[in-house]
């Protein structure tokens, strides 16, 4: 399309300039989802649709996070342009799984944690997820094992050891979110793990940690000493001071 039939195609031009030179750095978090609207809304001007949509949902992350349906409903959006910042983040936890897949866990990876916290982000249920280790501490998979309010009878302890044989792991490291944000774990959280700890104690399947992920940060039972055979028994249900 030529600039003489689209009045936005300069402005779109400069902004692509802008960042191939400089990449996101040069750019305002409203410009960089401006410039991904351009994609989807070829000849409007989309800079007050980027920044309404930075408003409402409260930064770009927001944007990013949220459903498809209510990304759709803004006016001016559309589904096709919810459609791509949808798929922007699936790109992006994609990116981030084949990063983790295959390589070992030492500690409290880093490079784990940052996919996790996409994967989980923005759910508004809770999900419990097992990452399955082979005898080198590499991940051979993460799978999603429930769906919705966790208790200590929530996921089946059963699951998780067929699971693990499926998978040939030796190890595991259990992973859930909190919608609301905060990581800090529960009484019901270290009922369940201990539930699950003693059934993979019971067939050589070590329980490695249990991360709970927040909206900006996250907290490692292993850490913590409420995950392991050397768990604090008061840390382990009590917690560390924490309300339950």
């Amino acid at each position: 399309m030529s600039e003489g039939r689209n009045p936005n195609a300069g402005h779109r031009r400069r902004l692509r300039e802008r960042f191939k030179k400089g990449g996101l750095r040069a750019l305002h978090d409203y410009e960089v989802l401006e410039l991904l609207l351009t994609y989807a809304i070829p000849r409007r001007d989309v800079k007050p649709l980027a920044k309404e949509l930075i408003r409402r949902f409260k930064g770009f992350r927001g944007v990013l996070d949220a459903p498809i349906d209510e990304l759709a409903a803004v006016r001016g959006m559309g589904e096709n342009a919810a459609l791509l910042a949808t798929l922007v983040k699936e790109c992006c936890a994609l990116y981030l799984y084949d990063k983790v897949m295959g390589s070992t866990c030492v500690g409290t990876p880093k490079d784990l944690v940052d996919y996790l916290s996409v994967r989980l982000a923005g759910e508004r249920n809770e999900k419990f997820l097992a990452v399955y280790l082979n005898t080198k501490n590499e991940i051979i998979e993460v799978e999603t094992l429930h769906e919705g309010t966790l208790n200590e009878t929530a996921v089946y302890p059963r699951t998780v050891v067929e699971r693990a044989f499926k998978h040939n792991a030796r190890s595991v490291i259990f992973v859930h979110n909190h919608p609301s944000g905060d990581p800090a774990p529960s009484r019901n959280d270290k009922l369940l793990t201990r539930s699950l700890e003693r059934a993979a104690e019971g067939v050589g399947l070590a329980v490695l940690d249990h991360i709970i992920i927040g909206r900006n940060s996250f907290r490692s039972g292993k850490s913590e000493g409420w995950v392991g055979r050397r768990a604090d028994p008061e840390r382990r249900i009590a917690g560390v001071g924490e309300e339950e």
